[in-house]
């Protein structure tokens, strides 16, 4: 429950309202002694709270059975109602006069649900079943293809190596034959979500995730709107580049030379990151980036164990203590073979102190060389504000946790980081920048819209705009409008394509994700000048830079005890989001983009 987001825009907002002398209370009215006292009391009790749901979480998470998925929804049902009710009584102390510190806990006990419960009996126990049904059926979902019995990740795995539009559509349909049995569930849940919003102040659920972000929730939506107006003329160069390459290898009748691409055809199973079909767009005639991240580390004898360790070295190199003995005997990092799991990656940090894990089902591919980075940032922000007070034991906003691995992972890729650690043994030249920015651009880039898309429509779910017998015509209106893509043939009547995707199932906010990909850059850019680097940024690595690493971590260790500004001005010297730093990463490959794309009717 730990979450405040509060947006530049508004601090000039919270200045004049939330931190704002209030009105003398009247008489018999709560004190700001009251006040503290309650504060107190919510977050001993929420910390304590904590520490168990995550341990029965984890149970679940690492061993799906009957049994554990009683026990963590038994917690999440337990969870929610406490924190649904410290919501409703923090209000009490709206206009009470009280220090900066409580207030800001105040608004964090309101604004910390991601799904609250009605206040009435047996609610939250309602909505903590089926959100475990939800998640279970998730995890375990399976298809039979060519008889064989396969997982998500097997599925993902085919989808990203096939060339065969034919086999493409079968693996991309068939995982969506498992959400349909999600939807009745997922209306329920969002029924119950809504009656839970409206009860402690919020119009509908959508409301209050926008709220978080401490502005009005259609302020919210303009600020995302702006920031993907600033990143989609290059995202449409991007999708016009790639939709040509691809009408040329599958022929008009597959993939049309204008109007929108199809989503099989992009080696993901969402079409939120297009690297896998790297080798379809590589520029022609060029001699590539000189190597194959994934066959490097298979050849240098990498397993699970060896890319997580090599992660966590580079949070060590940047003066970062290594991580505890116990995160080494407590993680799962591939897959168990005598149990089901929940596989999508995931750190945790059970204890609110140091017990830090790490779940995934790692392969030895550059997509999980990248993931590992990534989920090790999670933990050394966790680590780092550990000592805050529980209310605080976040990031500045959700987009920053997620930023914070983003940027390691970035520097993952580089090509003077891997060889630094001997993946490759020279840094190829400056012929190799615009194949190594256009395999960048392909996850990076090709993610915004969908980042963005996936909060959209259930903003719409949520405010009634959108009711259960439109869900999926509404995602592929989302879908084609943001990401120019379309399914590969008609959707059944009963498709539910939204469950699909793990955050939908799960119920996890996503416009963090598109947030962070633009504060990824913003870190980067920041730790390069940091760091003296007067190159290319997409040449530069802060590996084994200790004073980037010091300033780094006093923004991480401030969590979110200071609004959001502050934390990226420690660090940036900026006050605002901007994709300007995108900008300044892809600008040879989007001048190289508008002249491939000469003579083509972009856009869809």
């Amino acid at each position: 429950m730990k979450r405040l987001f509060l947006s530049a825009a508004a601090i000039a907002l919270i200045g004049a309202t939330a931190l704002a002398a209030p009105a003398a209370p009247k008489k018999g009215a709560p004190t700001a002694a009251e006040a503290k006292a309650f504060v107190a009391k919510a977050e001993k009790d929420l910390a304590d709270e904590s520490v168990y749901g995550a341990h029965a979480e984890w149970a679940y998470e690492t061993d799906i059975t009957v049994d554990t998925g009683f026990l963590t929804a038994k917690a999440n049902a337990e969870s929610t109602a406490m924190q649904t009710r410290y919501a409703k009584q923090a209000a009490r102390f709206d206009h009470v006069q009280v220090d900066d510190v409580t207030r800001r806990k105040l608004m964090l006990l309101k604004n910390g649900l991601v799904l609250p419960a009605p206040d009435r009996p047996g609610a939250a126990q309602q909505m903590a079943d089926i959100e475990a049904h939800l998640a279970s059926l998730y995890s375990t979902g399976t298809v039979t293809i060519d008889g064989k019995t396969l997982h998500l990740e097997d599925l993902e795995d085919e989808l990203a190596k096939t060339r065969d539009p034919a086999k493409a559509k079968e693996i991309w349909e068939k995982w969506r034959e498992v959400a349909p049995l999600m939807k009745a569930d997922y209306v329920k849940l969002t029924a119950l979500a809504n009656e839970g919003s409206r009860g402690i102040g919020y119009k509908d659920t959508g409301a209050l995730w926008r709220a978080g972000y401490d502005m009005s929730p259609d302020q919210f939506a303009a600020l995302t709107d702006k920031l993907w107006g600033q990143v989609e003329p290059f995202y449409v160069n991007l999708h016009c580049y790639v939709r040509t390459r691809l009408n040329a290898k599958y022929g008009d009748a597959v993939q049309p030379k204008t109007g929108p691409i199809r989503a099989d055809l992009l080696g993901n199973m969402w079409g939120q990151q297009w690297g896998n079909i790297y080798d379809v767009v590589a520029p022609a005639n060029s001699p590539g980036m000189g190597y194959d991240l994934t066959k490097q580390l298979e050849a240098h004898g990498y397993d699970a164990a060896k890319m997580v360790k090599t992660a966590e070295n580079f949070y060590v190199s940047m003066g970062f203590s290594p991580w505890p003995k116990t995160f080494w005997e407590r993680s799962m990092i591939t897959r168990p073979r005598d149990r089901e799991v929940q596989c999508h990656a995931s750190a945790w940090d059970i204890d609110n102190k140091d017990d830090i894990r790490l779940k995934a089902c790692i392969h030895v591919n550059a997509d999980d060389f990248f993931t590992v980075h990534h989920e090790l940032g999670h933990n050394l922000y966790q680590r780092a504000y550990s000592s805050q007070p529980f209310l605080f034991e976040n990031g500045a906003n959700d987009g920053f946790h997620e930023a914070i691995g983003d940027f390691a992972g970035l520097n993952a890729l580089t090509p003077g980081y891997l060889k630094q650690l001997g993946l490759i043994d020279t840094v190829p030249g400056p012929q190799a920048d615009i194949p190594y920015l256009l395999k960048q651009a392909m996850d990076g880039i090709a993610f915004l819209p969908f980042g963005l898309l996936v909060d959209k429509w259930r903003w719409e779910v949520f405010s009634g705009q959108v009711t259960p017998e439109h869900y999926n015509d509404a995602w592929w209106a989302l879908v084609k409008q943001y990401q120019g893509l379309v399914p590969p043939g008609p959707r059944p009547a009963d498709a539910f394509d939204p469950g699909s995707k793990n955050h939908i199932a799960t119920s996890v906010p996503y416009a963090r994700y598109f947030l962070a990909r633009i504060y990824e850059y913003q870190f980067y850019r920041a730790a390069c000048r940091q760091a003296g680097w007067k190159g290319p940024l997409n040449r530069c690595s802060v590996y084994g830079d200790k004073a980037v690493g010091a300033k780094f971590g006093k923004m991480l260790a401030m969590g979110q005890s200071r609004p959001w500004p502050e934390a990226l001005e420690a660090f940036t010297g900026e006050k605002d989001i901007d994709a300007t730093a995108i900008a300044d990463y892809f600008a040879p490959l989007n001048a190289w983009l508008t002249e491939q794309n000469r003579g083509q009717k972009c856009g869809w």
